[in-house]
């Protein structure tokens, strides 16, 4: 038998089908089975809400298979994972917004920091911001917007004890995306950038010294084992979870379908999802920090007391800086889009 030699995309390509333990058939063989990525397995969104989803409601309601693997699993970094779904790796991928920005600018303005510092303001700015995302998610990725659902609020664990945000000058803060790292920058530290997973051994090496992410997300993936404190002001947004499927596929769905698979993520995924949210905070800092919890053996991590003036200090930097900075990175038809749909829900204008 004559060896064929592969060519770069396809040694990629069967690395990552190998990764993924879903053989090497093409998706088109298999038109009633969705090959589904979810966000990070040991956290609760994969857990209770994503993978139940995929593998149990779609199923029964649809009559579609689904086969589900996690971004642990396929170790895909920042937009790589999106990518893989025009190449007809995966049908649906659920990752963080802030994970794939580099690739497309727009998507950053929907969790600048300090932007909603509650949970109904970030509900009203993602129905705000929904059209364009779905929009620009078309244009740079080929994929259909079909979730956004948010991690707990993005609060800051730290090995050294600091006084407020004024105290994190000088110190090395993990930022899942860059305008979290714009953020940090405007305090005197240094934003670095690692991913979910490489962030406990990080801090244990004191690669940096604090990291931002949500409450019981970092507790549930051991964030607390190697940190000391926390600082539960929400600076960092909220991290969504957007969910996503290929053009091909969504198209291939037909009109009933896919109007019937809306109606069940907005009922079975979006809106337990949602709920869930809103306890998932406090229930993060009880966990941490030897409280009543539910989630596993609770830590001994202590709660910094928010410094006064650091919610005034967070929304002038976000005013100054950080706006600014992603007004420059994007077209002026952005900028006027989120003008006319967050700016209004939070009272902000971006200039042009």
């Amino acid at each position: 038998m004559r060896k064929r030699n592969l060519n770069g995309k396809s040694f990629v390509l069967l690395l990552v089908l190998t990764v993924m333990g879903f053989g090497f058939a093409p998706v088109a063989a298999a038109s009633d089975e969705f090959r589904v990525v979810g966000s990070w397995s040991s956290l609760t969104m994969f857990k209770n809400f994503e993978k139940p989803f995929w593998t149990e409601v779609v199923p029964k309601e649809l009559g579609m298979k689904s086969s589900m693997t996690s971004l642990s699993q396929v170790k895909l970094k920042g937009p790589a994972v999106l990518r893989q779904m025009k190449m007809g790796v995966f049908n649906v991928v659920h990752t963080c917004a802030d994970y794939v920005v580099s690739d497309s600018p727009a998507l950053a303005g929907l969790d600048l920091p300090a932007l909603a510092m509650d949970i109904q303001t970030a509900k009203k700015v993602v129905e705000a911001y929904r059209p364009v995302m779905d929009e620009y998610l078309e244009k740079d990725f080929g994929v259909k917007l079909l979730s956004v659902i948010p991690y707990p609020a993005q609060v800051i664990f730290s090995r050294e004890k600091f006084d407020g945000l004024s105290g994190l000058a000088g110190q090395k803060v993990r930022a899942s995306g860059w305008t979290t790292s714009e953020f940090v920058t405007a305090l005197g530290a240094t934003g670095v950038t690692l991913s979910f997973s490489e962030v406990p051994q990080g801090l244990q090496r004191g690669v940096v010294s604090g990291a931002i992410t949500g409450s019981l997300s970092g507790f549930s993936a051991g964030w607390g084992e190697v940190s000391d404190y926390v600082y539960p002001l929400p600076v960092g947004g909220w991290e969504y979870v957007i969910g996503t499927m290929s053009l091909k596929t969504w198209d291939g769905l037909g009109a009933e379908r896919q109007e019937k698979l809306m109606a069940l993520v907005k009922e079975k995924l979006e809106a337990p999802a949602w709920k869930v949210t809103e306890s998932e905070t406090q229930a993060g800092l009880d966990c941490l920090s030897g409280g009543n919890c539910d989630y596993g053996k609770p830590g001994k991590v202590q709660v910094l007391p928010i410094t006064e003036g650091d919610r005034e200090l967070a929304r002038r930097i976000l005013v100054e800086k950080v706006l600014p900075a992603w007004a420059a990175k994007v077209p002026p038809s952005v900028v006027t889009r989120w003008n006319e749909t967050i700016g209004k829900v939070v009272g902000l204008t971006a200039a042009k």
